[in-house]
């Protein structure tokens, strides 16, 4: 049956009065620092549990032995610690505290464990009779503290990296617009060079062809009939030179068009151009060609990714021209899967691998670039008197397939 009575408070019944009689021993036996004290010779006056456990003692065994020899007499090294040199000695006779946490405590069985300690003087009557030392083991401590370490060099050691890779990767960008700009600079001045010896020379001529014919036609009307003739014959000729001055300067025209800006590449397209490059270039440079060419029909990229295609191409064949002094050349173009493959292989004298990686290699640097910029790579294997072998490979737009 339940009742409304209200319950009466008892408070908890105090302990028997024997269990508080030692607070100081009750203090020391529950901490989980180790704690003892030492009067002036360094001799042990009292040590808790958990301080004898740390080193590998029972309390009473440790009664008036020397703390010093017992369990701080070397260093972390393993070298003597002499006791003149001891903080916890020092302070204590100096009357002064202390608090160190970068030395080692050694236990019973020969090891050694890294501590934190503090010694603290004991005054009676203004004199100094001894200390009260606490000690806790920071091994996870230290261990915690030398990962944190580790970590904080890996990862200074990682922005590192990238910052000298970043750095790098700048300087090479720099370099590589410093030598586009030394390039477009020298390709300017070779087409004014051409414009001037080629097509100059060539209208200079005409125009003093031009000059002739309207002097000998306004001499004419005042010679003879056979004068006339005679004159007739020598302008024929004169009009013969300037025919074939006009088809030089055509051609001319047509070769510089076509060094700027291939017309077969917008009329023919991409296929075409690469074919006709590759013939141009081993009848020029005098080398046996393997051509090998299956797109499947497909269409041509569009027109910035056919451009960049086609210039890689060039620069390929152009490190062969300078630098392979090879006998024989092998082309090899594939479309399979929206991807397009395009090897370049010589049989020249080849270089190491990290040649085509130095920070001077603009020809392979610009190349990489133009890749990159449209998801590709270029993948280059080569050898000392092994020859060189360069394969372009980026996928094509979905319509180019």
């Amino acid at each position: 049956m339940h009742s409304d009575a209200p319950t009466t408070f008892r408070p908890p019944q105090a302990p028997p009065a024997e269990a508080w009689r030692d607070p100081l021993a009750l203090l020391l036996a529950s901490t989980g620092e180790g704690i003892y004290g030492v009067d002036l010779d360094g001799g042990c006056v009292f040590i808790n549990p958990a301080g004898a456990r740390l080193i590998g003692y029972e309390p009473e065994e440790l009664t008036g032995l020397n703390m010093h020899e017992l369990t701080h007499h070397s260093r972390p090294d393993g070298s003597a610690y002499p006791e003149a040199e001891c903080p916890i000695f020092n302070a204590f006779r100096q009357g002064l505290p202390c608090r160190i946490d970068s030395e080692v405590f050694w236990r019973r069985d020969g090891t050694a464990f890294p501590v934190e300690y503090s010694s603290h003087p004991i005054v009676e009557d203004g004199q100094v009779r001894g200390a009260v030392i606490t000690f806790v083991d920071i091994t996870e401590r230290r261990r915690a503290a030398d990962a944190l370490q580790r970590a904080k060099d890996q990862l200074e050691e990682r922005v590192g990296e990238r910052t000298l890779a970043l750095a790098t990767a700048l300087k090479q960008v720099r370099e590589l617009a410093a030598w586009s700009e030394s390039v477009r600079e020298d390709e300017r001045t070779r087409i004014a060079r051409e414009v001037h010896d080629e097509l100059g020379s060539l209208l200079v001529a005409l125009k003093m062809d031009v000059n002739w014919m309207e002097k000998r036609l306004a001499e004419q009307a005042q010679r003879s009939a056979d004068a006339a003739e005679d004159m007739r014959t020598r302008m024929r000729c004169k009009c013969q030179n300037m025919s074939r001055l006009i088809e030089n300067a055509v051609d001319n025209v047509g070769r510089i068009i076509t060094d700027l800006r291939p017309s077969i590449l917008d009329h023919q397209g991409l296929w075409a151009a690469l074919e006709w490059q590759a013939q141009e270039f081993v009848q020029s440079a005098e080398l046996a060609l393997d051509w090998c060419m299956d797109v499947d029909d497909a269409p041509d990229p569009p027109e910035p990714l056919a451009m960049a295609v086609f210039r890689i191409f060039q620069e390929m064949l152009s490190n062969v021209g300078r630098h392979a002094r090879a006998q024989h050349l092998r082309v090899a173009i594939q479309v399979t899967g929206g991807e397009l493959s395009l090897l370049v292989q010589d049989d020249g004298v080849g270089a190491p691998a990290l040649a085509f990686e130095a920070a001077d290699a603009y020809g392979v640097m610009g190349m990489r670039e133009r890749a990159r910029h449209f998801g590709g790579r270029i993948d280059i294997a080569s050898a000392p008197g092994e020859g060189t072998r360069m394969c372009l490979t980026i996928a094509l737009p979905r319509g180019a397939t």
